[in-house]
């Protein structure tokens, strides 16, 4: 059996957008896309998506399911590491200079700036539930009752 790797890829890739886009999240495909939506008030929950084992895992079920709860963010966005590569690395710029890039990760903002981050380290080799949790506590501090 001859498998075409690209059109493998491109059906996971499509398939890891969907489920956050699905979920309620804006795709930030562009830098200027991520300029403006960082530039919005109220906190943000941003997701650097990937393809490896954990962001499927892991960190988008996390994505998804922490969101049921009493505060949230305002606006919930996501850019894709290694597909949206400008994006991507404009999110990291405007992150500030203390971040460090990890994706799977998340950041939360509040008015563009970043208040907490869950970094690959804190995903990998846990659990959902510890990710969701993590996430919730983080929306507790710094987000609005919905």
């Amino acid at each position: 059996m001859n498998m075409d790797f690209d059109l493998l890829m491109n059906d996971i890739v499509r398939q890891a957008r969907q489920e956050l886009v699905t979920g309620g999240y804006e795709e930030l495909r562009t830098p200027e896309e991520v300029e403006q939506a960082f530039a919005e008030k109220g906190t943000s929950l941003v997701m650097i998506n990937s393809v490896c084992g954990c962001a499927g895992g892991i960190a988008r079920p996390a994505a998804l399911h922490s969101l049921h709860y009493d505060k949230r963010p305002d606006h919930l966005y996501t850019v894709f590491a290694g597909q949206d590569k400008e994006a991507t690395a404009q999110a990291r710029a405007l992150f500030g200079e203390d971040h460090l890039p990890s994706s799977p990760s998340f950041a939360l903002l509040k008015d563009g700036q970043v208040v907490a981050e869950v970094g690959r380290h804190e995903i990998e080799g846990h659990d959902p539930m510890s990710v969701i949790t993590h996430l919730q506590a983080l929306m507790e501090e710094h987000c609005e009752e919905v």
